[in-house]
């Protein structure tokens, strides 16, 4: 699906724009599913009188409802948190989610970039930006606010270092520079570079310039694909809409995901056919026999960087 000259400036500069990737029905599937999960949470905040009546339409009742104090990231996000686990925290892993990670347009250009033996990694996420203007002071979750600057290496744990690795950035809705799109240092690093915490577990001061940064709008159904060592962040969202996105990883079947408390499963495989998970429901099974591990358990981190690392800003 890519060229060679797409394909060679990806292994230069580190990051690809990929335009009109996902088809339209599968976002529509998306979107609706999304609308059927977010009617339920609201009703439910509603009969608890804690949002307002008359609220139709999904960004208008994501946006209602962060104003007031409901929180619908973790129920809607396709992952575990990184924080303590509970036996009924709540995740959302339906069948529209599943047919787009799986979709075979996506997964051709990850294979064109990382072959045909493809695992999908479980460092993902659902990332919904509302109207800056309407964040909470002190808002840190990286999938609601603007992201600081990071490698995606470098939020794995080591044992990924050397894994053959791809992000693809999906664009749910319309990504431009207004609502808060990517923007990227166009070259990747060599190495990963020294994090800490910040807003986020971001890269030290002094270790990149930010003046060199360019942003990569896209247009819904298109794809950002990002190399693991490749410094990137977003922008705030300074319109009055909501910027949706996800954030999908694959990398080469066999190899460390850096989450391996998460599952993980085979998207593709020309060796073994047999070995590909098909059905969505299997997935949301691993996915709950995870939380269920993992809330009777020690809290595993899911980061490398520690508050008192050096270079710590």
């Amino acid at each position: 699906m890519l060229t060679r000259d797409q394909i060679a400036s990806y292994r230069t500069t580190g990051f690809l724009v990929v335009e009109d990737v996902l088809p339209g029905p599968v976002l529509e599937d998306v979107r609706a599913e999304y609308a059927r999960l977010l009617d339920g949470l609201y009703d439910g905040w509603l009969a608890q009188g804690r949002v307002p009546e008359g609220i139709s339409g999904f960004q208008e009742r994501l946006i209602a409802s962060y104003r007031a104090g409901c929180d619908w990231f973790q129920p809607m996000d396709i992952s575990l948190p990184g924080g303590r686990i509970a036996p009924d925290t709540p995740m959302h892993f339906g069948p529209a989610v599943f047919d787009m990670i799986t979709n075979a347009r996506l997964l051709d250009l990850v294979q064109d970039l990382i072959g045909p033996e493809i695992t999908s990694n479980p460092i993902q996420h659902l990332r919904i930006k509302p109207p800056a203007t309407d964040l909470r002071a002190g808002e840190v979750r990286a999938h609601i606010t603007r992201t600081d600057w990071h490698q995606d290496r470098a939020v794995a744990l080591e044992e990924a270092d050397q894994t053959d690795m791809v992000t693809i950035w999906i664009a749910i809705t319309d990504a431009t520079v207004q609502n808060g799109c990517l923007q990227v240092l166009p070259r990747k690093a060599e190495a990963i570079l020294p994090h800490c915490p910040k807003t986020q577990t971001a890269i030290a001061d002094g270790f990149i310039d930010e003046a060199s940064a360019l942003p990569l709008p896209v247009r819904a159904g298109g794809v950002v694909i990002l190399d693991p060592l490749l410094p990137h962040a977003s922008l705030p969202n300074l319109t009055d809409g909501i910027r949706w996105s996800f954030d999908l990883r694959y990398n080469r079947r066999g190899q460390p995901t850096g989450r391996r408390q998460f599952p993980d499963f085979v998207a593709r495989s020309a060796a073994d056919p047999t070995a590909v998970l098909s059905d969505w429901r299997q997935w949301r099974d691993a996915w709950m026999r995870a939380r269920a591990r993992l809330s009777a358990q020690p809290h595993i981190d899911i980061h490398r960087w520690a508050s008192d690392a050096p270079f710590r800003a």
